[in-house]
């Protein structure tokens, strides 16, 4: 046994993952029925992570800004700049993908009970909301812009608090990061439950009928992640992107796309973060911004099912309106996480725009539901793993524009 535990330690915590993941797809294979409470391991683990992940946020937060240098460069502009960036970009390629390769839906009930959105303004709305939500409630119900405004807040006002109760909050700090490694290092035994729970309640039977949605819509995913990700990357650093995007997708993207919550995801994200040597006054405030307002995969989701349903109706779109829709999805992404239910849940504001009604906007939804296994893990994937490419990517490319500086300067005393 000691000899087990020796090699198993030695692994890396992907290869760990994969292979937990291998014995999941076994178990539900081979022994669903006698397996059955493995996926309790899969539960418990998404649970800690949910659980830890707001107190994780708002320690950390309010910890850097309590210590943060007035002189000192936390990269937030050039971050949120990529976010809209890329979720922006990811709103075109869903678009431009419908374009080429329509989709007709077979449009299906079982969504009837849910309320979207009126409009933009509502989703706007709920977002300022959740800023001025009471502190106990958001840490509570893991609103994340609520507990970020309360952290900045006090991080800001305890800027002048005596050394001991900054070191405090630092070893409090320190605590909760040390709680995160110990949950993650249970990743192999959760991955292998959810992926165990997947397979034995949801099958790949349903989503059979849906082939040719699937197809265009995780093609967009993948061609933002390995494409126009990597093209955003190189130029901000100039240097081949894909060591980076490919790190970030192994390390975060794999336990987002079974997770399938970008909040669960954030303490992976922010450990990263720590083994990429990023700035901690940066990143613990980048990642859980990100995961409310970074969600290229949800623009993909609403350009794709709203142009779906327009092709389903035969409705004729020019490219203004196009556009349009592009920059509808990537502002209702924005705001997916807060509304009940996410991305699809914004398609009937997105339908909208083309006079589809919400009776039809809702059938549209529940196809969404129905390839969810899917379509919402590769789009959590995505979405978290962007979040922490493009907080490394801004500082990369602020270090190499201060050696390009400093090379100049050195150039100049030569001369």
């Amino acid at each position: 046994m000691k000899g087990f535990i020796g090699i198993w330690k030695q692994l890396s915590l992907v290869q760990q993952i994969l292979i937990g993941l291998i014995i999941g797809i076994i178990l539900a294979v081979a022994i669903p029925e006698a397996a059955s409470p493995v996926a309790l391991l899969g539960t418990l683990f998404v649970g800690a992570l949910r659980a830890v992940a707001p107190v994780l946020v708002f320690v950390l937060v309010m910890s850097a800004l309590a210590q943060h240098q007035s002189n000192k460069q936390t990269n937030m502009k050039s971050i949120i700049g990529l976010y809209l960036v890329g979720t922006f970009s990811a709103g075109v390629i869903g678009v431009v993908a419908s374009y080429l390769f329509p989709v007709q839906l077979v449009l299906t009930t079982g969504a009837s009970n849910l309320t979207p959105p009126e409009g933009i303004s509502q989703v706007l709305e709920t977002l300022l909301m959740n800023i001025v939500d009471n502190p106990v409630s958001a840490l509570y119900n893991a609103n994340y812009i609520g507990i970020l405004a309360w952290a900045i807040l006090l991080g800001v006002a305890l800027k002048g608090a005596a050394d001991s109760t900054k070191t405090l909050i630092a070893n409090f700090s320190d605590g909760i990061s040390k709680v995160v490694k110990w949950i993650i290092s249970f990743a192999p035994l959760g991955i292998m439950g959810l992926v165990f729970d997947s397979i034995t309640t949801s099958g790949l039977e349903s989503l059979l009928g849906y082939g040719q949605l699937l197809l265009v819509l995780l093609g967009c995913m993948f061609f933002v992640a390995l494409v126009v990700n990597p093209l955003i990357v190189f130029l901000n650093i100039r240097e081949n992107p894909y060591p980076l995007v490919l790190t970030c997708l192994k390390e975060s993207g794999i336990t987002a796309f079974f997770t399938r919550s970008s909040a669960a995801n954030i303490p992976v994200n922010m450990e990263l973060c720590r083994k990429l040597g990023l700035n901690k006054d940066t990143y613990s405030v980048s990642i859980p911004l990100g995961a409310t307002i970074n969600m290229a995969g949800a623009a993909v989701t609403i350009s794709v099912l709203t142009l779906a349903a327009v092709h389903t109706l035969g409705i004729e779109v020019d490219i203004i309106t196009a556009l349009l829709l592009s920059l509808v999805a990537a502002v209702s992404a924005c705001g997916a996480s807060g509304v009940a239910g996410g991305s699809l849940l914004l398609i009937p504001l997105a339908c909208s725009l083309f006079g589809i009604s919400n009776d039809i906007a809702m059938q549209v939804v529940g196809v969404g539901f129905i390839i969810g296994v899917l379509q919402d893990s590769f789009e959590t994937a995505l979405n978290s793993s962007t979040d922490a490419l493009f907080t490394a990517t801004a500082e990369y490319a602020r270090n190499r524009k201060v050696g390009v500086v400093e090379q100049e300067i050195g150039l100049e005393s030569a001369q």
